[in-house]
């Protein structure tokens, strides 16, 4: 245990852990807080009383749009007022017992309360949110709200033969990608537009090595010896745009329901150039008044706009327990074409090693969720084509995610 600690390889996990720390730090900034809101008001300036006068019917007009007016705000305070949503995602081919290909991803995503602006917002400088509010983003000349997004993660890759410690020319290079991203989301009740930029590292210094091999010495399995192959450190930047539409049909009477989720995304940089179409397919009970959270992807997690008085949201503020609880399977595909992938093609400025990828992919997915009241929790199975020539079949791989709205 003691050599196990000392290792310098243990490093990585430290570091994940300093980034918990500081994702939680952020839910105190991100919570909207009756304090904080105490305090603001506190700051009004105290009205004195004037002497009074005969009111004109102008006067009591435009009191009575005032008073209408400070009805609707305190109407809107108090739809916003629910809190972040930390979303934990674990992706990994081990529920298939393989260990090959796109092997492994962790990510960590924290998403804001709904914000009536991104300009004002409570979380961000004054300054970069005033630029966010001037921000020509899709979608936003008809959203109703926003939110940010703060992630974090890690994803693996290898070839199919870790035991080897020669190059494998006919196979994929391994690589290890740890990166950061910040998302700006702007949605109505049917659609949702998102714009996520990702900024990270591709090689030795994303730590993918260490992450493998020290889980599968805990695990007491055998490491992967080829790593000295892997790409070599660069750094990545991506700029991603994703719309989703939310098409809703009743299944009948209650609350059973279906919804259908068509998706486009659109990728440019590294370590993905690519672009992509799909959809999912949800059906069960109550079902979340959502835009899919089943996978790591930009815009997973993020809820509809919620509206007092509709049929929907009055159900999700329930008293029962099944109005609280939701349960529904799903079933996706998708298909994307691809210019540039980084984890096939190799180092974008530097000799590495490459091979011949597919311009066309596709991924075909089910699985299960359930809310229970703030939490969640679901698993999904994801089949995935050919991405490079050489290789045998289709891969296989599982997909946990866990979140909780405080």
């Amino acid at each position: 245990m003691t050599s196990i600690l000392s290792c310098a390889a243990i490093r990585p996990f430290l570091k994940i852990l300093s980034v918990t720390a500081l994702m939680f730090g952020l839910l105190l900034v991100l919570a909207p807080g009756q304090n904080a809101l105490a305090a603001e008001q506190s700051m009004q300036p105290i009205q004195t009383e004037q002497p009074t006068q005969a009111k004109q019917p102008t006067q009591i007009a435009l009191q009575e749009s005032d008073a209408n007016s400070a009805q609707q705000q305190e109407a809107t305070e108090e739809l916003l007022s629910e809190g972040p949503t930390l979303l934990i995602y674990f992706e990994n081919d081990l529920f298939y017992n393989e260990d090959r290909y796109y092997t492994n991803a962790v990510q960590m995503r924290l998403i804001s309360r709904d914000l009536a602006t991104l300009a004002h917002n409570r979380i961000l400088p004054d300054g970069l949110s005033d630029l966010l509010g001037d921000l020509p983003m899709p979608g936003s000349a008809n959203a109703t709200r926003y939110n940010l997004s703060f992630g974090f993660g890690q994803h693996i890759y290898t070839p199919k033969d870790t035991d080897s410690k020669e190059l494998q020319k006919d196979d994929r290079p391994y690589a290890g990608y740890l990166y950061g991203s910040f998302g700006l989301h702007a949605k109505q009740e049917s659609r949702l537009d998102t714009l996520e930029l990702a900024i990270g590292i591709v090689g030795p210094s994303a730590l993918g090595e260490q992450a493998q091999n020290e889980v599968h010495r805990f695990r007491n399995i055998d490491t992967a010896e080829g790593w000295a192959h892997q790409l070599k450190d660069e750094p990545t930047m991506m700029l991603t745009w994703t719309r989703i539409w939310r098409i809703n049909s009743s299944l009948g009477s209650g609350a059973w329901g279906m919804d259908f989720l068509p998706r486009f995304e659109v990728s440019a940089g590294t370590p993905f150039t690519r672009a992509g179409l799909g959809g999912e397919l949800r059906i069960g009970w109550n079902l979340p008044q959502d835009f899919g959270v089943s996978l790591i992807r930009p815009g997973a997690g993020i809820t509809a706009p919620a509206v007092p008085g509709e049929e929907d949201y009055q159900r999700s503020k329930g008293n029962g327990f099944w109005d609280d609880v939701s349960v529904y399977v799903f079933a996706g595909a998708d298909a994307k074409a691809v210019a540039w992938d980084t984890f096939l093609d190799g180092n974008a400025w530097k000799n590495s090693h490459s091979i011949d990828k597919f311009p066309l992919v596709a991924e075909l997915s089910t699985g299960i969720t359930m809310h229970l009241g703030r939490f969640r929790i679901g698993y999904t199975h994801v089949y995935k084509s050919l991405e490079f020539h050489g290789q045998e079949k289709w891969h296989n791989y599982g997909s946990i995610h866990a979140g909780y709205t405080f």
